[in-house]
């Protein structure tokens, strides 16, 4: 034993100094899964595509199993040395369980080698055979391909073939597309219909195969008879495809990594009289350093020279060690199995009549060992390349993932799975890697993958009838563009103005700023659940200038929906504090009222509120005068007096903003927390004030436009419940469509309804997802930002404790877009039918003119203002409007119309 023992020391010592350059430390294998990095990000490059060896082939699959999948389905796997029918049974049982039987047939020479057309016809033909032998020959089914060979994909069911692999020679399908072939193949046989769904790689078909019983699983490997990868990637950095949201395989082809001369300082010489010998010289030079196809003849050549070189069998060269793949995998793979010793090894060795001592049978299994080792160590290093992109991808520190695996040098070889896994988890130690070998072959994977393409086009058919009443065409928003120039109408007309649902109030700003305006003005901004006072200082002249001073003060719930008298007390309460901070307690100022609520004016500083709106409720207010409530607050205090000039609208205040900026500014339009419009009204128009001469700012209040219900038919289920939850059912229903404070809420009905339809976070409608007002609509706009990427979405879905999968962020966020580009729309609409009649009032064939915009959904959302402009260009093609952001409009608006009516009162009295 002992004798035994250094004898094979001795041997093994030989062995490795021959073969010193196949063996690899952990720093050469860094520095290949470095490499292998780098051409992986050159082939996801749409400029570095073209020479980049590893191909990163876009395979269009999408989505992996999520068990809901279910139904009948046909495979038909081809790309080895047989060619496999199959049919897949799926059950959506809550065990995610499924029912497999297939039928094997040859694949002779003459049709791997032959013309396309034999071989498709020979694959119809095969199928037809199992179809009848299962009496499946009347059933409609539809159909996965696995088709096991570089294919560029432009669809699921299109790709073209790049180049054969594996033996195959087949003439006439290089650069076209075998799903087409196979079509035409299969409709020769009338008695079977059969609808291919989708192509798929074997390597694709291994990852599906065992993301069915394991979810983590996003990595596919075939180690056999040739070898590859695939991994899902993130849509954003896949060049060669549209879009960026959510991932996709890519089929690396890995094989013909180091075929521009990358690996050339790894490649022995045996390596390149290998690849010299081969049906392809020059092409897939790491495929032929680590699959089976080849590990045999590399042990035969480098056993052949070893025996020339009187190293082994006393120098005697058989006629075995001279025949080209004499040696095979099999072979090896009997020989690495140390438990039995060197028996196999003698018995093997003998059969090829090669006649060892015990010597050469030491050595030769160290041969063995060590071109699968290489093998090994080169696959692991590859495959960490993998593993660190999706942990970058995914951003986390530590990457839970399983890797599906087929293939027979892994699944036969002895040792070969335990050296990979060791190597992989010694390289990325970052990654908890599960290894999961596929039962049933890349071959259900083509039927799940078909079975996932029937669930996604299923599920995309009822996402998009939910959806479908939130796309508007181009006649739906000129009818709503009609019925708000209606309105309009009906609102400035006395007899009409009482039941219109566009109130048009006159706000008795009959003037925009001029320039000549100045002094100190204060100013109250009450409008949301925050309230401010502003010190406001006007210059006029070469140095014109505005300077604001300003603290904001919160005003609790309890307020908000108490008295009137509570809530105006504590207003005067909050002017006291700051003119006490300002140092001003003393002085009288002429003061402007920013107050963002629908009111009957029946002067300039004269407002009745005619409803609260934005969740206020405080009580005996509405039909009183708000100017009078706030005077007789003031009184109450008995602490300072102020000159209450003007009680004006947020939209108001924000085209006077504008205006001192651009004359050309007669229209101001608030987007954000509620919505409206107000614009310079000719005073002809205007029957429910006196006089003929001059113009008048209308507050339009088109909140409630469509309570009447004229826009009913637009109107969705999602709208219906979110208006019949809402403090004030049945008002406001345009407002309840566009503003800010409601568009999150429908956000969160569609997405009930999507989940109790199983479309979404599998069904489970959480806690969370329960509560009414939850979805912010600042989360539309983070989550429809494009510049974030998907797991940023999710991270926001988590925040609202939705447990979301990457699929779920897709479709979370296509409902956020429809809910916000309607918003814009019907908004875009509405502005419109102003800008019309706007210039049909000046009698102009073009206008051009600016409209002064202000709130957070305007400014802070990433796609809601051009949305708005685009309409109102479509709708009003005679209209050249400019949009310009106020600055502060209910600020600093409500000093400069201050300021404007105390230059026309002077005026008046001189």
């Amino acid at each position: 034993m002992v004798c035994l023992a250094s004898l094979q020391d001795s041997q093994d010592f030989d062995v490795d100094r021959y073969l010193y350059h196949m063996r690899l430390s952990d720093d050469v294998l860094l520095d290949v899964m470095a490499r292998f990095q780098a051409e992986m990000v050159k082939g996801l490059g749409r400029d570095t595509n073209s020479t980049a060896t590893v191909k990163m082939l876009p395979t269009f699959v999408r989505s992996l199993p999520d068990g809901s999948e279910k139904g009948d389905f046909l495979a038909v796997d081809l790309g080895g040395s047989q060619f496999r029918a199959l049919e897949v049974k799926v059950f959506n049982d809550g065990k995610q369980s499924s029912q497999l039987e297939s039928k094997f047939y040859p694949t002779p020479k003459e049709v791997i080698q032959g013309s396309g057309t034999e071989l498709f016809n020979y694959v119809a033909d095969c199928l037809l055979d199992f179809m009848e032998s299962k009496n499946l020959q009347h059933k409609k089914l539809p159909l996965g391909f696995t088709f096991s060979f570089p294919c560029k994909q432009t669809k699921l069911e299109e790709g073209a073939l790049l180049a054969w692999t594996k033996h195959f020679k087949v003439r006439g399908v290089q650069g076209t597309d075998v799903v087409s072939s196979l079509r035409k193949a299969l409709q020769k046989h009338k008695d079977i219909d059969v609808d291919v769904l989708a192509m798929v790689n074997d390597t694709v078909g291994t990852m599906m195969t065992c993301g069915y019983d394991d979810p983590h699983c996003e990595v596919g490997l075939i180690i056999g008879t040739g070898t590859n990868a695939c991994y899902m990637e993130e849509m954003r950095h896949i060049d060669l495809v549209e879009g960026d949201e959510g991932r996709m395989c890519i089929n690396t082809e890995w094989g013909a990594f180091g075929d521009d001369g990358a690996l050339d300082d790894l490649r022995t010489e045996f390596d390149r009289e290998l690849d010299l010998g081969s049906l392809n010289p020059g092409k897939q030079l790491f495929e032929k350093m680590i699959s089976s196809l080849y590990l045999g003849e590399l042990v035969r050549l480098i056993l052949l020279k070893m025996t020339k070189e009187g190293l082994l069998f006393n120098g005697k060269v058989s006629t075995a060690l001279l025949t080209k793949d004499k040696i095979e995998m099999k072979h090896v793979c009997a020989m690495e199995k140390y438990k039995e010793g060197l028996s196999n090894t003698k018995e093997i060795l003998t059969e090829l009549n090669l006649f060892p001592s015990e010597e050469d049978c030491i050595a030769v299994q160290h041969v063995c060992t060590i071109v699968s080792f290489r093998s090994a160590n080169l696959c692991a290093a590859a495959l960490a390349a993998i593993l660190t992109r999706l942990r970058e991808n995914k951003k986390v520190l530590r990457l839970r993932t399983t890797v599906g695996i087929d293939g027979g040098l892994y699944k036969t070889h002895p040792q070969y799975p335990k050296r990979l896994h060791k190597v992989v988890r010694r390289l990325v130690p970052n990654c908890d890697v599960r290894f999961l070998l596929s039962q049933s072959g890349s071959a259900k994977g083509a039927a799940m993958v078909t079975a996932v393409a029937y669930r996604l086009a299923a599920q995309r058919k009822q996402i998009d009838a939910v959806l479908a009443p939130f796309l508007l065409s181009l006649d739906t928003l000129r009818e709503v563009k009609n019925k708000m120039r209606a309105e309009l109408e009906y609102g400035l007309k006395r007899e009409t103005q009482a039941s219109a649902t566009v109130k048009m109030l006159p706000t008795y700003v009959c003037g925009t700023p001029d320039g000549t305006e100045s002094g100190k003005f204060l100013a109250l901004d009450l409008g949301g659940t925050n309230f401010r006072v502003l010190l406001v200082k006007i210059r006029s002249g070469r140095r014109r200038s505005v300077q604001m001073y300003n603290k904001i003060f919160a005003i609790p719930l309890e307020i908000m929906q108490g008295t009137g008298e509570e809530l105006f007390d504590h207003i005067v309460q909050c002017i006291a504090d700051f003119l006490e901070y300002m140092g001003i307690k003393g002085a009288r100022l002429p003061l402007g009222f920013t107050f963002s609520f629908p009111c009957r004016q029946a002067s300039i500083d004269k407002g009745t509120l005619v409803g609260w709106t934005k969740g206020f409720k405080a009580t005996d207010c509405e039909g009183e005068d708000v100017v009078d409530m706030l005077r007789e607050a003031i009184r109450r205090r008995n602490e300072f007096d102020l000159d209450i000039v003007a009680v004006v609208n947020d939209t108001v205040g924000t085209m006077m903003t504008c205006g001192y900026e651009d004359p050309n500014c007669e229209i101001g339009l608030i987007a954000g927390t509620g919505s409206n419009v107000c614009y310079m009204e000719d005073m002809k128009n205007i029957e429910i004030v006196e006089g003929n001469e001059g113009k008048m700012c209308i507050n339009t209040e088109w909140g409630g436009f469509g309570d009447n219900g004229c826009i009913d038919n637009i109107r969705t289920k999602y709208d219906i419940q979110v208006d019949e939850g809402s403090l004030n059912a049945g008002k406001q229903r345009y407002e309840k469509m566009t503003s800010g404070m409601y568009l999150g809420e429908i956000v969160r009905q569609i997405l009930i309804d999507l989940t109790k339809q199983g479309l979404l976070f599998r069904g489970q409608i959480s806690e969370s997802l329960r509560k009414r007002g939850i979805f912010e609509t600042k989360f539309l706009s983070q989550i429809e930002s494009d510049r974030l990427a998907l797991l940023q979405v999710r991270r926001i879905l988590q925040q609202l404790g939705l447990d979301s999968t990457c699929e779920d962020s897709i479709i979370v966020k296509e409902v956020c877009g429809a809910v916000s580009r309607r918003a814009a729309q019907l908004c875009g609409a509405g502005l419109a039918a102003i800008v019309e009649k706007k210039r049909e009032n000046r009698g102009v064939e073009h206008l051009q003119i600016t409209v002064g915009v202000d709130g957070t959904l305007y400014k802070l959302h990433p796609h809601f203002s051009r949305v708005l402009q685009e309409t109102v260009r479509e709708l009003a093609p005679q209209c050249d409007v400019t949009f310009m952001l106020s600055e502060d409009g209910s600020g600093k608006g409500a000093a400069l119309i201050t300021a404007v009516a105390k230059r026309l009162h002077n005026i008046g009295r001189k």
